[in-house]
């Protein structure tokens, strides 16, 4: 049994449309669907080729003090069509209680149809450590010094 995460639908919402859920007992990251609006359900929304879109879950979230939500891309459609996660991971922050959408990215060459109740992505709960920024007058000396992208020869 994992954390309670409180979920309020939208008066608007499709209340048949499955709340996230995990595929398999293993699973880090709950199944989140696409939830049209009642004049959009049948057409979903086809995402062109480079076009970006706010996709609609019908939900809002209380995310527990101390945790976020991350919204990940399915890797399902990221290899087979190119669709992801614009902004990835999106981060849904504990006192965050505005409408939960997801903007996906076509990056295919072809457009992609969403249909009303479709898994579009992955949320995952995780802990947040807030840190306390301090300006300092030099700082520490490591080995790989002020070595940048590539620098270790791992490319």
């Amino acid at each position: 049994m994992g954390m309670r995460v409180d979920l309020w639908r939208e008066d608007w919402a499709d209340p048949k449309v499955s709340l996230p859920d995990y595929a398999t007992e293993g699973a880090a990251g709950a199944e989140l669907p696409a939830n049209f609006p009642a004049a959009q359900r049948q057409a979903g929304l086809l995402l062109a080729p480079m076009a970006r879109e706010l996709v609609p879950t019908g939900l809002r979230v209380a995310i527990p003090e101390g945790y976020e939500m991350q919204i990940r891309p399915r890797s399902g459609i990221a290899l087979k069509r190119g669709v992801t996660v614009l902004n990835s991971p999106g981060t849904i922050d504990s006192d965050y209680r505005g409408a939960l959408g997801v903007l996906l990215i076509n990056l295919g060459a072809e457009p992609y149809q969403i249909r009303h109740g479709d898994r579009i992505a992955q949320a995952i709960i995780a802990p947040v450590v807030q840190a306390c920024f301090a300006l300092v007058d030099s700082l520490s000396v490591t080995e790989r010094k002020e070595g940048g992208f590539g620098s270790t020869g791992i490319i």
